[in-house]
């Protein structure tokens, strides 16, 4: 069965400059997906292609087996939620989530009818007769979704639809999100830098750097096995350690660092065949896998450490912590009831770190 979209070898030029580079991807009906980069990686140019505002230099677009190619953006079954919201300051809300339907001919009670339930898809019953400035920054955000959603799109790709919200009103909106997505079964194409927000929201979550899909994976798989250092430095906090290896055998390798680490091989990553003695390679570690304590646990991997930096979190507090060779490790700790007093600035400790804790980027 074919892909609801496909892009095949998609390239977008302004002049000199490739805003998207030979994109390949595919995504399923009723998916939930998102297009994680930084700013002017080409996201949101990729988004407007889909839409319809930009033509592509080169490649194909299809949605639901049509080719795209000369169909303009009227015409394609997709709608698009814009970071701005973009509301009629002049139209109440139900003026504004009806908009799409009325330019397309429906009236009276059938109107009424699909704006009623929509207002009561986004939680916004009794809404309808407000203005958008008598709304929230949440409210405003669900009645711009309501309209998008008006007209029944095969595809919604919302660009940035968070970005104007504050920190919790975001974290509460994401699940709402999620949420009707999964009530409408619509194939949503999210594009964010937040990755907090990518991984909460989607199935799949698509890292964009210069143009290029870097890696396209599930979030867990993303955070616990990056294809390479641009991924596992971009998606979340990070320590790297750069190494050449000294031992390696089908379960685990050492590198050459002081002191010296050990990292766990996972048998299906194919590694232990790849790597050999003398590779120079780099190990990452996740600030939760780092355990720290004041005195040593006689661990595998346990370093000697002082604590450079402090930051109280209240549910946790995170540290950059150096060895005596320099080499820093950033690490978090959760708050709890602990038999040992933890290190505090300028402390000496420990870190200890399981080796199937390691990745290991070759």
């Amino acid at each position: 069965m074919a892909p609801f979209i496909r892009l095949t070898a998609l390239t977008k030029r302004f002049d000199e400059v490739v805003a998207v580079d030979n994109l390949s991807l595919d995504i399923e009906k009723g998916e939930l997906f998102c297009l994680l980069g930084a700013s002017g990686c080409g996201k949101s140019t990729l988004l407007r292609m889909l839409a319809g505002f930009e033509q592509p230099s080169a490649g194909r677009i299809e949605i639901d087996g049509q080719n795209m190619a000369g169909v303009a953006p009227a015409d394609r079954p997709v709608n698009i939620m814009f970071q701005n919201y973009a509301l009629f300051p002049h139209m109440s809300v139900a003026g504004n989530i009806g908009y799409g339907l009325r330019r397309a001919g429906m009236r009276g009670a059938a109107l009424g009818e699909r704006i009623d339930a929509l207002l009561k898809l986004v939680r916004l019953s009794g809404y309808g007769g407000r203005k958008p400035h008598q709304l929230s920054g949440g409210q405003r955000q669900r009645v711009a979704l309501a309209r998008a959603l008006a007209r029944q799109p095969k595809l919604l790709l919302l660009d940035e639809p968070l970005a104007a919200l504050d920190k919790k009103l975001r974290e509460d909106t994401q699940f709402e999100l999620v949420d009707i997505q999964e009530k409408l079964d619509t194939t949503f194409m999210v594009v964010t830098h937040d990755q907090e927000e990518a991984m909460t929201l989607a199935g799949r979550i698509g890292i964009m750097d210069q143009g290029q899909l870097v890696q396209v994976d599930t979030p867990r798989t993303l955070y616990e096995s990056p294809k390479n250092v641009f991924v596992a430095d971009f998606l979340g906090m990070i320590s790297f350690v750069e190494g050449r290896v000294t031992k390696c055998t089908k379960t685990g390798l050492v590198i050459d660092s002081q002191p010296p680490i050990t990292a766990a091989l996972d048998q299906q990553r194919g590694l232990a065949s790849q790597l050999q003695a003398g590779d120079k390679i780099t190990l990452a570690i996740r600030p939760e896998k780092i355990n720290l304590s004041a005195t040593a646990k006689g661990a595998v991997n346990e370093i000697p450490i002082v604590v450079e930096d402090l930051a109280y979190l209240g549910v946790a507090s995170n540290y950059r912590v150096k060895t005596a060779q320099g080499q820093m490790f950033k690490l978090q700790q959760q708050q709890n009831r602990r038999a040992d007093k933890p290190p505090e600035w300028g402390d000496a400790g420990f870190i200890q770190f399981d080796p199937a804790d390691v990745i290991v980027l070759s």
